[in-house]
């Protein structure tokens, strides 16, 4: 009986070694980076990426803004729906380290989503770094980025290109 009880409870204790180790490596497998290419002139922020951040905000972590060039209106933040008290943003940083910034947030799986706006593109590197810090911090993360007037190069991220025509 006893030999049972023990072989019963090594049993359980397995199976919630595997349940635990697929825990483990679903949550190692979560976040992303999609990059966001869009003409300065259209509200992106609000029409596609609000309701996303508006559920993300339900969740107990903070959803940073990395904008070196702008501040973000706290009556905007207030009006759209988003938690104040969860939102966290960074806009007096060098924009020579806006990556690495990102890099280091999503890593930390303290944000449910790092918004970063950058003015260029990044290098394969760079992508590479932040698509395995988003999973490795479970973390959504987009990066935001003004159309350019030259073509478009091969992107590592799902990408997403608003044509101004499309809006009046």
């Amino acid at each position: 009986m006893r030999t049972q009880s023990i072989s019963s409870h090594n049993v359980q204790s397995s199976s919630f070694s595997a349940n635990q180790h697929a825990a483990e490596t679903s949550i190692s497998a979560g976040g992303i980076i999609s990059e966001i290419v869009y003409n300065a002139d259209q509200p992106i922020v609000t029409h596609l990426l609000l309701p996303l951040l508006q559920q993300l905000g339900t969740q107990s972590r903070w959803l940073l803004w990395l904008s070196p060039q702008q501040k973000l209106s706290r009556p905007w933040v207030q009006q759209s729906g988003l938690p104040l008290d969860k939102m966290v943003q960074l806009h007096h940083i060098n924009p020579l380290f806006t990556v690495d910034a990102m890099e280091r947030a999503l890593l930390t799986g303290n944000y449910s989503a790092v918004l970063c706006w950058l003015p260029h593109e990044l290098t394969e590197e760079e992508k590479v770094r932040l698509r395995h810090a988003a999973q490795a911090g479970n973390t959504y993360g987009f990066i935001m980025r003004p159309e350019s007037t030259g073509g478009d190069a091969y992107r590592l991220f799902p990408s997403l290109k608003i044509h101004s025509t499309l809006y009046h």
